[in-house]
């Protein structure tokens, strides 16, 4: 008996507001300073939502954002806040 093993996608679990909202802020928790964990959680809640739709909401292309939230992607400030914005979330700073 051979066993097949199926790559784990966040995106494919990501399917309501408080999931996304809970899988954000523990990615934002564990983020080693360099924003490369809160930059891949926007990318597996893009890929869950609707890729093409939020690019249109934020004034970006499809590609243009997948090459922002990728792997090697280095997205601006103003971006990060623009596609928590066309999520309906908000960004919250707390001592």
């Amino acid at each position: 008996m051979t066993e097949a093993f199926v790559r784990w996608d966040a995106a494919d679990y990501l399917t309501d507001e408080e999931d996304v909202r809970l899988y954000l802020e523990a990615c934002a928790e564990e983020d080693p300073g360099d924003g490369s964990l809160i930059r891949a959680a926007l990318n597996d809640i893009a890929r869950a939502q609707n890729m093409s739709q939020l690019a249109r909401e934020i004034g970006m292309t499809r590609e243009g954002l997948y090459k922002a939230l990728s792997k090697n992607g280095n997205p601006s400030f103003t971006t990060v806040m623009q596609i928590t914005r066309a999520l309906g979330m908000r960004l919250r700073f707390t001592a």
